[in-house]
């Protein structure tokens, strides 16, 4: 069972409930021993100086910050204690704001804050309200010597708290001119409404279950192996995926929204394939999403000319190659294509 790491008090108004601080979350991170390659022997790190090479005491060691190149302003340990946030034990909200308001960018570590003894009552009470409110508590509070800034809100009965990042912390994509180039071309309105179709494809509720650390899980995989005197297979590394270029921007959405769909693109009644980024799929297909008609082009490998197949009625169209030996592909290709809408 987790261990409280800090109590204190939340304190709002004249209101006070005491609460003890849970770590929400649990590393998982595989960390190294450094050792010598030839015996194995463990490599410890000493604070020498440099002056000298003698080893400093901890005792010895004072805070510097450099001004300029080796010049240094020294604070000791009384001075830097002088400043130090007031340790109370307190979570004080200074705001109630929307969480949508607050972006992403801004949480930093997250928090479980539960009922101290006797406050289960004034915390329940808590919950109760922020969650009919609908509203996020924005706090400090002092957890080991450094004041935080910190988001307090209701989540499945409890309340969680978030350690905020502040605003001069976070640097503006605006001061970034990197990140788009000096010419940026507008979207045409047809690669909009298919880039905004693949994305729609592509949704689903978040299940946070569903997304693995493989790297961490094979590290580890690798480390029993080894452990065990088993003999290690290097893997090839794949090549990196090449950037769709603007002239195939339409064709890589048509081909990426066939594929979600189960749809395909070729006369063949089978999805067609890219053979690089670069090159330019024999096919091309555009298709509403409420039932609207659907064209498709294809081409033959097998130099039998494609003819388009339309209907006159107010049905939808439905897309299809017929092959001018009349051979009985043709009509399985169209059921197929009709299957697919």
């Amino acid at each position: 069972m987790p261990r409280a790491i800090w109590s204190g008090t939340i304190s709002f108004g004249l209101l006070n409930v005491p609460v003890k601080l849970f770590s929400a979350v649990s590393r998982k991170q595989i960390s190294f021993r450094e050792l010598r390659e030839a015996d194995g022997s463990r490599v410890r790190h000493k604070r020498v100086a440099e002056a000298d090479g003698e080893e400093v005491s901890y005792d010895e060691i004072v805070k510097g910050y450099e001004i300029a190149p080796d010049q240094y302003v020294v604070l000791t340990r009384d001075e830097l204690e002088e400043i130090d946030p007031k340790k109370t034990r307190a979570i004080e909200v200074e705001d109630f704001v929307d969480l949508d308001d607050i972006d992403p960018v801004f949480f930093a570590q997250p928090y479980y804050l539960g009922p101290d003894k006797g406050a289960e009552k004034a915390y329940s009470l808590l919950v109760r309200a922020m969650t009919e409110s609908r509203k996020v508590a924005v706090a400090r509070f002092v957890l080991r010597n450094r004041e935080h800034l910190a988001a307090m809100r209701p989540m499945e009965g409890i309340l969680t708290l978030a350690t905020m990042r502040f605003a001069d912390e976070v640097v503006s994509p605006t001061e970034i001119s990197e990140i788009l180039g000096d010419d940026v071309d507008e979207p045409k309105k047809r690669e909009l409404d298919m880039a905004k179709a693949l994305i729609e494809s592509l949704t689903t509720d978040f299940d946070a279950t569903s997304y693995r650390d493989q790297y961490r899980e094979e590290l580890m995989s690798m480390i029993e192996r080894k452990a065990e005197g088993k003999s290690l297979v290097e893997a090839g590394t794949g090549e990196a995926p090449k950037p769709t270029k603007a002239p195939d921007l339409m064709a890589a959405l048509e081909e990426s929204l066939a594929a979600v769909r189960g749809e395909s693109l070729g006369g063949d009644g089978k999805r067609s394939s890219r053979s690089g980024a670069g090159s330019r799929s024999g096919s091309k297909s555009s298709a509403s999403r409420n039932g609207g008609s659907s064209k498709s082009k294809s081409s033959s490998g097998s130099g039998s000319n494609a003819k388009k197949s339309s209907s006159r009625s107010s049905k939808p169209k439905s897309a299809g190659s017929k092959s001018k030996s009349g051979s009985k592909s043709a009509g399985t290709s169209r059921s197929k294509a009709k299957a697919s809408k």
